[in-house]
């Protein structure tokens, strides 16, 4: 079994990888198809042996074989993510149909949250390939249509009418985002993701408030803290509402 956690680490951290490429140029408008990665330096073409997850980055030292710049940390951070969130998958769901169908929603939401963090915008490309997997996911998750469809609107609606209250509340990628998400999971799951993604925005906001990193009136990327939150709830959603509900004494 060791040997097949493994394997899904490594699958994970090439996948991620991959996922390094889309963060870098979907926002450049450069397609993630066109050719091999070069050095952001000297625009050498890199190798296949200077591609190796995580591997390449410890044995060149985090520096460009052909020039020396220096490598991000970040790179082989997201290779390692993405070998986690392979092991999550297969530690979660085991060898079931809908495994590699929540792996490849977890990607698209590791590069969402990164994208939002460099960018502050969320690419409609990757909402879209998100709201297809929505829609898969009618044939492989066991959540009534119905509900799919009120966590369409159950949180998307509420933060389009805030904008209306107050310009600028919610980004318009924050609010396609929640909708897809919200029929990904179904209303349910979605109102803990976002409670989830509340509460921890709240809390890195007054830290960054209280360091002084950022004015009251400035925004913050909240991509990333709806990306994590519909994350937890994917996967420990409903432990936790019965938790919470074990508090009152109330069942579901």
């Amino acid at each position: 079994m060791i040997l097949v956690y493994i394997y899904a680490f490594i699958v994970g951290a090439c996948v991620a990888s991959f996922i390094n490429v889309v963060i870098d140029r979907l926002p450049k408008g450069i397609s993630i198809s066109k050719g091999r990665s070069r050095c952001d330096e000297c625009k050498t073409q890199l190798k296949w042996y200077d591609l190796i997850p995580i591997v390449s980055w410890v044995l060149l030292r985090g520096r460009c074989r052909y020039c020396g710049a220096k490598i991000g940390w970040r790179t082989p951070l997201i290779e390692i993510m993405g070998g986690c969130i392979g092991l999550i998958c297969l530690h979660a769901f085991y060898f079931d149909i809908v495994t590699p169908f929540v792996f490849v929603c977890y990607m698209i939401l590791l590069a969402i949250t990164f994208i939002d963090i460099d960018t502050m915008t969320i690419p409609d490309e990757l909402v879209i390939a998100l709201g297809i997997m929505g829609i898969l996911s009618i044939f492989v998750a066991d959540v009534p249509l119905i509900e799919k469809v009120i966590g369409f609107f159950c949180v998307s609606l509420p933060m389009l009418g805030l904008c209306y209250i107050k310009d600028g509340a919610f980004g318009g990628g924050d609010i396609k985002l929640t909708a897809v998400l919200g029929f990904l999971l179904g209303y349910k799951l979605m109102l803990i993701g976002i409670f989830i993604a509340i509460v921890l925005a709240g809390i890195w906001a007054i830290f960054l408030l209280a360091t002084h990193n950022i004015k009251l009136q400035e925004h913050m990327a909240f991509g990333p803290f709806i990306c994590f939150g519909a994350f937890i709830s994917s996967l420990y959603g409903w432990q936790l509402l019965l938790l919470y509900l074990s508090f009152f004494n109330l069942h579901l």
